[in-house]
């Protein structure tokens, strides 16, 4: 239906059952006869909605459940209990009519030939999805300008750099037009350069093919940069689900007020700006306080007033610097919830 969502979750889990013993001699042993088996709970009781044609971060930190989570919504993985729904299909069936409007691009995984061109990879590709040639040669070509490729998609994937192997990985994930493509990712260990055509790419393809983008990255410019909305999971779990704006409200709501300067300032003028809000950056070259929203006016007049000062912004806090502090307070919960346990 057109109106169903594109991705839906209803609980979904998967769990893991994993071998762990002590370690040394005797224990490595003893596991050959028997093995100590735990379950671990990768995902937990997960529930979302995402509509067509959105565009949503994916976040937590590691071990969070992000990729297991991308791999049960792609039909990699069949999940413990729960229900989840892409595009009307239940993916644990694997049909080859969902496969062919799907897409899932690891940045630390590939599909290219490590040996041969990346052509020969593409090719194979549109006959796998039974792509016609007429199309696959005007998909093929658009992607190649729109990614700079010229040549490189000729020269064995082994001379490739980082980065441009990374681009024919996803010319090679987009030639079959999928509807909706999961990014696990995408631009991990690329320069910032690279990391910045890689978003412009994403962006292009999803303003011109209306496609539906769940995105996981520990680059937050990837997320700010091509996320309308995120949600973040812990330990499997849903902690939120909003966007950028909402969360850095709910958890940072002071406004960064920063500045260059040319020189360190005198112990008289830190107490002078630590009265007006908190003091983030003590340059040279950059001073900055967090404020409250109501006295950014006064602050912007005073760090004006500090001599040499330039380049003035007024911004929210950094995302990293968010997350870090969401999860810090997630973290200093739990440890709190387990020091009352062991107490009881």
């Amino acid at each position: 239906m057109a109106d169903e969502p594109a991705i839906s979750l209803q609980g979904l889990e998967k769990n893991f059952r994993v071998s762990q013993r002590e370690p040394g001699l005797w224990p490595a042993i003893r596991a050959l006869f028997r093995r100590e088996w735990v379950e671990v709970a990768a995902v937990a009781e997960l529930s979302f909605e995402i509509q067509r044609g959105e565009r949503v971060g994916f976040l937590g930190p590691n071990g969070a459940g992000k990729t297991t989570t991308l791999k049960l919504l792609a039909g990699l993985l069949y999940p413990s209990g729960g229900r989840a729904r892409v595009l009307g299909f239940d993916p644990a069936d694997r049909r080859p009519e969902f496969l062919r409007r799907i897409a899932l691009v690891m940045g630390q995984k590939r599909q290219l030939s490590w040996d041969l061109p990346s052509l020969d990879t593409f090719e194979l590709n549109r006959v796998v999805f039974d792509v016609p040639r007429e199309l696959y040669e005007r998909r093929l070509a658009e992607m190649t300008e729109l990614l700079d490729l010229g040549e490189v998609v000729r020269k064995p994937v082994r001379t490739l750099s980082l980065g441009e192997r990374m681009k024919c990985e996803l010319v090679a994930a987009l030639l079959h037009a999928p509807e909706v493509l999961f990014l696990d990712e995408p631009t991990i260990g690329m320069d910032v350069s690279m990391q910045l055509a890689i978003r412009e790419f994403i962006r292009e393809y999803h303003r011109r093919h209306g496609a539906t983008l769940v995105l996981t990255s520990h680059y937050m410019e990837d997320v700010a940069a091509l996320c309308e909305r995120i949600l973040v999971i812990d330990e499997g779990r849903l902690c939120f689900d909003g966007s950028i704006g909402e969360l850095v409200r709910r958890i940072r709501p002071l406004r960064r007020v920063a500045i260059r300067v040319t020189q360190r300032l005198d112990e008289g003028q830190e107490r002078a700006l630590e009265q007006l809000g908190q003091l983030a950056l003590v340059g040279p070259p950059r001073l900055a306080l967090d404020v409250d929203p109501e006295r950014v006016p006064e602050v912007v007049a005073r760090l004006l007033a500090v001599p040499g000062a330039r380049d003035l912004e007024v911004q929210d806090a950094p995302l990293e610097e968010v997350m870090r502090e969401l999860f810090a307070r997630r973290a200093s919960v739990r440890e709190g919830a387990t020091d009352t346990g062991d107490g009881a």
